[in-house]
């Protein structure tokens, strides 16, 4: 079954290979004896919580992404904001995240069997991949050892964010700054099958596009006729679409197969096919005859994002609660 595909590579190979002693600090059964039932506790919670709001799976992955790609994997995209400094949380890009509350809940498990040992930044990222797992997605190792940021910025996460109206040199520009390249672009925007998004992140698709059209004139006709029918405007912020319609509680790889049809709902899913390598993966994967193979791709490029830029050792802290430093 797909969702028990698990990548038996030596941890040496699941961690980022390089020079970086930070990265090379993180471990499989990092907490086998300080918390040995971590990732029990929090598989437990998880399955509790997409039982009861199977839509989550989608927002709490998402946590993952943003928090990874602000200061690396430090959970600083959990943090509230304080007076006179506004939290990554609060930043426009970051203003329809969900999910806050459910990480609270499987920390505060930990911090019951396991007080003060478990970092929040390892609570998202096993979350993550429970989130994916229980939505019928893959299963993949996690290295574990991250430990949770101080600081967090709103202006660097409307910085470094990825946007939803990205092109191929913006968004590999980003993505190249956290160590990532274009394989891991195209795969990890496959988590577009999970989630909703709200009509202000696609709605210049639809209204007003540019001087020469008012539609997108990459996106499907009759597809840009159905999200008119729901997002009225671009200043609709309350409606939600699912951006891959009819599956987006299901981890699979129907996605490929909407923006293969230039029913991407964001321009930066449109953008995948304006590249050669890019194009051809996802027409490769919209075949359906290569499922294996992109939860195989999925699982090593999610490895390679949870290790990007980790704090480890005595950097950071081991916050209490993850809405707030020690």
């Amino acid at each position: 079954m797909k969702s028990c595909i698990v990548l038996l590579l030596p941890v040496a190979l699941l961690l980022l290979a390089g020079s970086s002693p930070v990265v090379a600090q993180l471990v499989e059964g990092y907490y086998s004896k300080t918390c040995p039932n971590v990732e029990a506790i929090v598989r437990d919670e998880m399955e509790k919580i997409i039982a009861a709001a199977p839509s989550l799976a989608g927002p709490l992955l998402r946590l993952h992404f943003h928090d990874c790609f602000v200061r690396g994997c430090d959970a600083s995209v959990l943090l509230n904001s304080t007076e006179g400094s506004l939290a990554e949380k609060d930043a426009k890009p970051n203003k329809s995240l969900r999910g806050f509350g459910s990480v609270e809940r499987v920390k505060a498990k930990l911090e019951a069997g396991c007080p003060n040992t478990v970092s929040c930044a390892d609570v998202l990222t096993i979350m993550a991949r429970d989130a994916v797992v229980l939505a019928k997605g893959p299963f993949w190792p996690v290295a574990l050892g991250r430990r949770d940021g101080t600081v967090s910025s709103a202006t660097e996460a409307a910085d470094q964010l990825p946007p939803a109206s990205g092109d191929i040199p913006q968004l590999t520009k980003i993505f190249a700054s956290k160590g990532l390249d274009l394989k891991d672009l195209v795969v990890l925007s496959g988590a577009h099958t999970l989630g909703t998004a709200h009509c202000p992140s696609y709605a210049d698709r639809l209204y007003n596009f540019s001087s020469s059209y008012t539609t997108d004139p990459t996106l499907d006709s009759e597809y840009a006729e159905k999200l008119r029918t729901r997002c009225k405007s671009v200043d609709d912020k309350a409606m939600l679409s699912e951006m891959d319609p009819g599956s987006y509680k299901t981890f699979d790889t129907s996605y490929y197969r909407h923006v293969a049809k230039r029913r991407g709902l964001f321009q930066s899913d449109a953008s995948l096919l304006t590249d050669d390598t890019t194009r051809d993966y996802v027409q490769r994967i919209a075949t359906g005859k290569f499922d294996d193979e992109f939860f195989g791709d999925f699982s090593e490029s999610m490895i390679k994002m949870g290790n990007v830029a980790v704090l480890t050792g005595a950097k950071g802290e081991i916050r209490k609660k993850c809405s707030i430093v020690n």
